[in-house]
């Protein structure tokens, strides 16, 4: 059931290193059930085993509408928690795993489909993105992990205005609040998410487990703390062979050089 499901709702495209996972109900504006859920962590599982790297995005008009509004209103409370913590477990498999996922964003990037991205460790959003979290019209919360990964990128308080006003922000204001990191002309997100997916695959994979376990879980801890961990995690990551490797090629000229802006360059 997991394969066919993942055939029917979910296309998965192995690039090289990066794996291209694109949700596939354009008719329903990518809408997310359950389904598409079980989907979904089949097509993670299997980028997490064979890439490293994946891009998440949307087929059709939008990237993401959200919850099947249509599904859950026909759930009791039991079983809406149930698939609260269902979205919970896969979206923590992207954002706390072992490879780096770049989501591109375009059309519509609301309610689940703004939490999907938060999942993601970086956002590219095309010029017709647009994003909102219209739970509170819609008399529900959100479920999908956005209280805790968009509250952390945009602050409670402009979050807190999105759900209470059905505010809608354009791509530039989204990159403006830190919820994407790139902005691409319409119609490039996936392009610019592939570049930047095969950029971080080059790395090496301690450096980007230790980049997505270690620096967000360094962030809830007191100072002290946070400190404590930097050194274990770098003295661990300094100590493999792939490590040494590329410190040699950098200091002998071999490894490729920062791309310094033009401006700087210049100045």
């Amino acid at each position: 059931m997991a394969d066919i499901a993942s055939e029917e709702l979910i296309s998965y495209v192995l690039k090289d290193e990066v794996a291209l996972i694109g949700l596939n109900r354009p008719a329903k504006r990518n809408a997310i059930s359950d389904r598409v859920v079980e989907a979904l962590a089949v097509a993670v599982d299997r980028a997490t085993n064979e890439a490293r790297a994946a891009v998440i995005h949307g087929h059709g008009d939008h990237f993401c509408a959200g919850l099947d509004l249509g599904e859950h209103v026909q759930k009791g409370p039991m079983e809406a928690i149930r698939g609260s913590r269902r979205w919970h477990e896969i979206f923590a498999r992207i954002e706390r795993g072992t490879i780096p996922f770049v989501s591109a964003l375009h059309g519509a990037v609301v309610g689940g489909g703004l939490e999907l991205a938060a999942a993601t460790h970086i956002r590219v959003a095309d010029e017709t993105a647009f994003f909102a979290l219209p739970e509170g019209q819609r008399g529900i919360f959100v479920g999908g992990g956005g209280a805790v990964r968009i509250a952390r990128l945009m602050g409670p308080a402009r979050m807190g205005d999105f759900m209470l006003t059905g505010r809608v922000a354009t791509a530039q204001e989204a990159e403006r609040w830190g919820l994407v990191q790139y902005l691409a002309p319409a119609g490039g997100a996936v392009d610019k998410a592939l570049e930047l997916a095969a950029r971080a695959a080059s790395n090496a994979p301690m450096s980007n487990y230790a980049i997505l376990n270690a620096l967000p879980r360094i962030q809830d801890m007191s100072s002290e703390d946070g400190l404590f961990v930097e050194s274990l995690m770098s003295s661990l990551t300094s100590a493999t062979p792939e490590a040494e490797e590329r410190l040699r090629a950098f200091l002998e000229k071999r490894a490729r050089r920062l791309d310094i802006p033009q401006a700087a360059a210049d100045g």
